[in-house]
């Protein structure tokens, strides 16, 4: 049975959002530590970020906008096209195109614009970029939004941001937490001017989120579907995982102790 096919027998999900979150809470790689902290070098950020640009940040909105061409759901057809529209213009947070603005910030660090065309993708990137082709176009529209908005656009912090109460702090206080906590800036000087992705995210991305599970825990409701969902969030883990093993790799970053992978349980 391939994710595309459905087949009929499926065990029972009884908490699909539960599931997914258990999946999220392992969306963590070794090598974080290192790429955001003070010992990486320019180079090895470059390859990071060449590889995150043409993997998933540049096309973000077309992955997007399959999701929302192929959802016969109008309401969630609005939530979804509300979320292009910012990563397309920028409208909402008043700043720009979200893959501008990522090239705005490489080229803080000094990075040419013109390095991140033609990049040549890893075969572990290329791997999870043509995974998330075939889950935006081949697999249900809720299995995409499952892939696309909750784990792409997702972290190992899902869990404590959705269920913490919304929080709106000043916009002072916003510049404050951004600058202090970004290591771009604490470690490789970038200057904070050119963080304008990152105060687009900190502006909408909560509300986003929350609309992504909602999205998705409310209209997966057949137990196919459900099942589906796993199937394909554990199949973007994997996937993900292993793009990041690879992007360490030809960092020359290399792990002390070999994590022994396991398949996550059929958590319900």
């Amino acid at each position: 049975m391939t994710l595309t096919d459905p087949g009929n027998i499926f065990p029972a999900v009884t908490d699909l959002k539960a599931s997914l979150l258990r999946i999220m809470d392992h969306k963590d790689h070794w090598a974080w530590p290192i790429f955001g902290g003070p010992t990486a070098s320019l180079d090895q950020l470059k390859l990071h970020f060449q590889q995150e640009y043409d993997v998933y940040v540049r096309d973000f909105p077309v992955l997007l906008s399959r999701i929302h061409s192929r959802c016969p759901v109008a309401e969630v057809r609005r939530d979804l096209a509300e979320n292009l529209y910012e990563e397309e213009t920028g409208g909402l947070s008043g700043t720009g195109p979200h893959p501008d603005l990522f090239l705005y910030m490489m080229q803080g660090l000094g990075f040419d614009r013109r390095e991140f065309r033609s990049v040549e993708l890893l075969p572990e990137s290329q791997a999870y970029r043509d995974w998330l082709d075939e889950a935006t176009t081949k697999l249900p529209w809720v299995v995409g939004a499952a892939v696309v908005t909750i784990f792409v656009e997702g972290s190992v912090h899902d869990r404590r941001e959705i269920s913490q109460p919304v929080r709106t702090p000043t916009p002072e206080q916003a510049e404050r937490d951004l600058i202090r906590d970004n290591p771009l800036v604490r470690y490789h000087g970038l200057d904070p001017r050119y963080l304008k992705l990152k105060r687009a995210h900190a502006r909408v991305e909560e509300g986003h989120r929350r609309s992504a599970w909602r999205i998705v825990v409310d209209h997966a409701r057949a137990e196919g579907e459900k099942m589906l969902c796993v199937e394909a969030m554990e199949r973007s883990l994997e996937l993900w995982l292993a793009y990041r093993d690879g992007v360490a790799r030809a960092a020359g970053i290399e792990r002390q102790t070999r994590r022994t992978p396991r398949r996550l349980g059929r958590s319900s």
